[in-house]
């Protein structure tokens, strides 16, 4: 049976003009084998406008709950129109084998931002991260027909990324979204508080928060470094190297670096470095 003719329904997606060049970490470089990059860059879009469907400051939550599912029903098959990169997407799908749960997932996330803007304890923050950032990676892993067994350390590369960026931009969520992925808890176990986050530094209290938080990424990182060593395609053997470096160095910056008074990011050296380590996985 086929799916009902929804072409009346208008294109749901608000592009807010952000690219893969614009992330930390390369996405589908050229690294990649060439079959492989159209498909990531298929996935990397239809991420890319759910995104900016949660995070749009002038959308209502229930219009970002409603857009999202309408992508959810167009990459299913339940529309036929309503989102042109899930529709993308649902045909890159179909000729690649890959399971629309790693996009289905990232949905529920992003359903997530569009209500929720705290987060009580670690845990909470955690299980977002299972679907904000753990799907990309395992996406990617089944579209080069990986073994599971890299889901894992793949799972904690993602998660400290995720964690990262929210350190990056926890100023600018809380101006622009009033949203805040810190723990609640730890903020209380070090006397912080949300608002410490509109000052234009940070606070002793928030630098054990960050601390706090890098620690567990320092963790994820390491159990992160086997991902390069069990992946056998050997090109994204490479990109995973570099990935889990610019993650480490990333973590170390925070570490030292105040995210309130400026955004703590990545340098040109900072990318010549992982690159040059990431050759040692070639061998």
């Amino acid at each position: 049976m086929s799916p009902p003719d929804n072409s009346a329904i208008l294109d749901v997606e608000t592009w807010s003009g952000k690219g893969r060049h614009d992330e930390n970490f390369p996405v589908g470089s050229h690294l990649i084998a060439r079959k492989y990059r159209e498909p990531i860059h298929r996935y990397y879009a239809f991420a890319r406008n759910a995104d900016d469907i949660a995070d749009s400051p002038t959308l209502s939550a229930q219009d970002k709950v409603t857009r999202l599912d309408i992508m959810e029903d167009v990459l299913l098959g339940r529309r036929t129109s309503g989102s042109p990169s899930a529709l993308a997407l649902r045909e890159s799908l179909a000729r690649t084998g890959v399971s629309p749960t790693h996009a289905t997932d990232l949905l529920v996330a992003f359903r997530q931002d569009a209500v929720k803007r705290r987060y009580a304890t670690i845990d909470e923050l955690y299980n977002y991260c299972h679907y904000s950032a753990v799907p990309v990676g395992r996406y990617v892993l089944d579209l080069h027909g990986e073994n599971h067994e890299c889901f894992s350390p793949s799972d904690a590369l993602c998660i400290s990324l995720q964690i990262l960026n929210h350190i990056q931009d926890c100023a600018k969520d809380l101006a622009e979204l009033d949203r805040c992925y810190l723990p609640q808890a730890l903020l209380d176990h070090f006397g912080a508080s949300v608002d410490d986050l509109r000052r234009p530094a940070e606070t002793p209290a928030l630098r054990r928060v960050f601390i706090t938080l890098l620690d567990r990424v320092d963790r994820m990182n390491h159990a992160a470094s086997e991902l390069p060593e069990i992946v056998r395609n050997r090109r994204l053997r490479l990109e995973t190297a570099i990935i889990h470096g610019l993650s480490k160095r990333l973590a170390r910056r925070l570490a030292h670096n105040d995210p309130l008074a400026n955004r703590v990011k990545l340098t040109k050296a900072d990318a010549v470095f992982s690159v040059l380590k990431s050759v040692f996985y070639l061998i």
